[in-house]
């Protein structure tokens, strides 16, 4: 006799599916809703949180605002700028710095930029450096180095006053300073836009001139036209540079420079009216016939 028994049928394949029941299930249930609350309540403390900086900082900027508002004309008072100091002006008058500056009646230290004014003031030709300090309560410090005279430029029949670096102080006309280098050869226009090679040419004519100065007399010139082939003059004697570097060409003939004393007290008297310097190791010598 067979006996038939139904066969269980398959569950399906899938996740596992929590089947706790009874009190278990109960208990679950609960945490889990417990968490959520928890959740829900920290989410709106910090909320509250934000909520309380944001109107903070509201309230402390429009009290910030009345208090400027209030004390904006008292603190004007305290800080206006009554006195002003100038410092280090040699060729530059008080008044041309002053007209730089541009300050209106009544304005505060606080109220100025100093890095702004430093910059007017530079402007001035004269003035390579200017340094603007506030001195509560009342006055504004302004520390100025002008640059040097270093040569003068003839450009035509016009002279030109100039430092070191190749800046234009000032126009001499027809007036030459017979104390100063004097250089030529070089372009207005050029000087004017300030091209770097012209520029360059001015800083090696000057430092050239110094080198000449501290070994012979009377005043030097210097032709820049061609910066291969400098030219300067002395005491009636013409040096020709090349395009190496001058001081080391200019110490090249200070080596030699003794030996022409030596043949000079034999009794061979030299008018020498030319040095040229123009070929490595060689220093040659013209004289005139």
């Amino acid at each position: 006799m067979k006996v038939f028994l139904r066969k269980k049928a398959a569950r399906d394949v899938g996740p596992r599916v929590n089947q706790w029941k009874g009190a278990r299930a109960s208990q679950i249930s609960d945490h889990r809703q417990q968490a959520r609350r928890e959740k829900l309540v920290s989410r709106g403390r910090r909320a509250l949180r934000i909520g309380q900086w944001i109107v903070g900082l509201a309230v402390l900027a429009w009290g910030l605002t009345a208090a400027t508002q209030e004390m904006g004309p008292v603190l004007q008072d305290w800080l206006e700028i009554r006195e002003i100091e100038v410092e280090g002006i040699h060729h530059v008058t008080r008044p041309e710095v002053l007209e730089r500056l541009v300050l209106k009646p009544g304005v505060g230290l606080h109220q100025v930029s100093t890095a702004f004014l430093a910059e007017r003031v530079q402007a001035h030709a004269w003035i390579k450096e200017a340094t603007i300090e506030r001195r509560p309560p009342h006055l504004l410090h302004v520390t100025v180095l002008e640059r040097t005279p270093a040569a003068i430029i003839r450009m035509g029949t016009d002279h030109w006053l100039s430092d070191e670096s190749g800046y234009l102080l000032a126009k001499l006309g027809r007036q030459d300073d017979e104390t100063l280098p004097l250089l030529t050869g070089l372009e207005f226009q050029a000087i004017q836009r300030g091209e770097a090679r012209v520029r360059n040419a001015i800083q090696s004519g000057v430092v050239l001139a110094k080198l000449i100065a501290s070994t012979l007399d009377g005043r030097i010139e210097v032709d820049l036209a061609n910066p291969a082939n400098v030219v300067a003059s002395a005491n009636g004697v013409r040096f020709q540079f090349g395009d190496d570097s001058l001081v080391d060409q200019w110490e090249r003939f200070r080596k030699v420079k003794p030996s022409f004393k030596t043949a000079s007290s034999e009794g061979r008297k030299r008018e020498v009216t030319e040095i040229d310097l123009r070929y490595d190791n060689r220093v040659i010598v013209r004289e005139r016939v």
